[in-house]
């Protein structure tokens, strides 16, 4: 099965994110990683899906989601070679004083940056693509891995189509 990077535009009103996981829940799809936030547009929210699927589940998904309330715009933007997929994660990590130099030059390679120090930790915060964010984590576990969280995938296409268009 095909991992899927899902947009929606929706309405920001009541009930449309409880929608949108409902349909998920209630045919047995599996939302791998999602993201909400506002549009630049008063009123709509963009939505990042993460899923699994062959392509026809995956068309399955998109058509249901279209005729749900309060939802402007679906596009699968796994297939455009014109799209930017980003996550953020915060990674803290057992890191002794002797073993810092060594790990600021791991943050430097992955060109992340510390965001927090105690005497005996530090938070990372990393961006970047899933794979970077997971090399890095498995790169610091062996120092003590305390907790990892991680945003979600991001995506938005390049040039000037907009991503949050709200044409269905």
């Amino acid at each position: 099965m095909k991992k899927h990077i899902i947009t929606l535009v929706v309405e920001n009103k009541f009930g449309a994110l409880a929608r949108v996981s409902g349909l998920f829940s209630g045919r047995g799809y599996n939302i791998e990683s999602l993201t909400v936030n506002e549009t630049e547009k008063p009123g709509l929210s963009n939505m990042t899906i993460i899923t699994s699927g062959d392509d026809p589940v995956i068309e399955q998904i998109i058509k249901q989601l279209r005729k749900l309330v309060n939802v402007l715009r679906v596009r699968d933007v796994t297939s455009l070679p014109e799209h930017i997929e980003r996550e953020m994660a915060l990674v803290k990590i057992h890191v002794m004083p002797k073993q810092r130099a060594e790990h600021f030059g791991i943050i430097e390679a992955f060109r992340a940056r510390v965001i927090d120090m105690t005497h005996d930790s530090m938070i990372v915060e990393i961006s970047g693509s899933e794979e970077k964010i997971s090399s890095y984590v498995e790169l610091v576990r062996p120092y003590g891995l305390i907790e990892v969280i991680r945003t979600g995938v991001l995506a938005m296409l390049k040039g000037s189509t907009v991503t949050t268009e709200t044409s269905k």
